[in-house]
């Protein structure tokens, strides 16, 4: 029975599958992977063979003909087995979505069976050594030189390049008008001439890495571009809203994981005659998370059912608050597993200390805690812009 503030029984049963799928490989899999400097192809596959991982593309192109909110569910629900995949944010919502609402006929035809099974990963570059949260500073530029463009630049903090055919960059075109510099989406393959990737040392322990990007004289053909040339601003966040809704997604699914092992852990470890769970100083905490990421949950649902119903506006604003408050509940959550572990929490055995990094992460990006308390400062409660 579906009821209110409840998700549709189709939806609960793709959890279910997909935690099903997800538990068979396991936390312990998935960071020996990471340790041993392998990849997760083998889950990645899987997920694409089971029609999870486009199940937000159209059916045409090869996906399930789902919404945001359901990659958004497939996302949760594999961080809340410990398998969290980066590459899931990236790939299916971002580049999926963006190429399906603006690429021509031809484009969907070539890039999004590959996105959707799992053959033809696609990853996003947008962020720059010298720009960071401030998109109007990005200074890799394009420009056109007779059939062709020209791209060059440098990005930053890329994930998975190293398994991705093609990545979509963010670059900016000259106005011919104004003289102004435009964004502008163009798919770049990974093999292509004068592109560069280096990946960048982390402290985070995950089998996807992260990368610097260097784009020399780049030479793409003119279908490269996804979308209308003065498109602008609005192609770029068609994928920048479904990124916040994904981000909390993933952290939500992290913080349900490091609180699971929490509250197993303090059901059945004794030491004062009773098991710690009984002590209000561990229960209370734990009960706390509970709610705070119930409350995550409800708001990433809200937000990706505005954006599947066309309501970019109001979606905005749902998800950066979702990102917000699944970030926090998941940096308290994974803070509160280590400590209801106690010394165990810092060993390698119990697999809780990683969880502080890779939760911590979700303050900063894909946008910084600040920048969405300064965008609902501004948006909703209409306060003087501030930067």
């Amino acid at each position: 029975m579906t009821v209110a503030f409840s998700e549709t029984e189709e939806r609960q049963e793709l959890r279910k599958q997909v935690a099903k799928l997800a538990g068979k490989y396991g936390r312990e899999w998935f960071t020996q992977k990471a340790r041993a400097g392998e990849k997760t192809t083998e889950l990645w596959l899987e997920i694409g063979r089971c029609g999870y991982l486009g199940i937000n593309i159209p059916e045409q192109y090869g996906g399930g003909g789902g919404g945001i909110g359901d990659i958004a569910a497939v996302c949760e629900e594999l961080a809340a087995q410990g398998c969290p995949l980066l590459l899931m944010v990236v790939s299916p919502a971002i580049c999926g979505t963006i190429i399906t609402r603006y690429g021509t006929e031809e484009q969907k035809q070539r890039w999004l069976p590959g996105i959707c099974d799992g053959t033809g990963t696609m990853a996003f570059a947008i962020t720059e050594p010298d720009a960071g949260t401030n998109t109007h500073n990005i200074t890799t530029t394009a420009r056109r030189d007779g059939d062709e463009w020209v791209l060059n630049g440098r990005k930053i903090y890329i994930s998975g390049v190293d398994e991705a055919d093609n990545v979509l960059v963010v670059a900016r075109t000259e106005d011919a008008r104004t003289g102004k510099l435009k964004p502008c989406l163009f798919v770049v393959p990974t093999d292509a001439e004068g592109f560069e990737a280096r990946s960048i040392p982390m402290e985070i322990v995950s089998p996807e890495l992260q990368f610097q990007v260097f784009i020399d004289d780049v030479r793409l053909p003119a279908d490269a571009l996804v979308g209308d040339e003065d498109g602008g601003l609005v192609q770029l966040f068609a994928g920048l809203n479904p990124e916040r809704i994904m981000a909390a997604s993933f952290s939500t699914g992290l913080a349900r994981f490091a609180l699971d092992k929490a509250a197993a852990y303090a059901k059945e470890r004794v030491v004062f005659k009773d098991a710690i769970g009984s002590h209000q100083a561990v229960a209370h905490p734990l009960a706390q998370s509970h709610i705070e990421i119930e409350m995550a949950r409800l708001m990433t649902q809200k937000a990706a059912a505005l954006y599947d119903a066309g309501d970019d506006m109001g979606a905005g604003e749902a998800a950066n608050m979702a990102k917000y408050a699944a970030a926090e509940a998941a940096c308290d959550a994974a803070d509160r597993a280590v400590q209801t572990h106690g010394g165990n929490g810092i060993t390698q055995e119990y697999g809780m200390a990683g969880l502080l990094v890779a939760t911590r992460a979700g303050r900063i990006a894909p946008v910084s805690r600040e920048m969405i308390l300064n965008f609902v400062a501004m948006h909703s409660l209409g306060l003087p812009k501030s930067y």
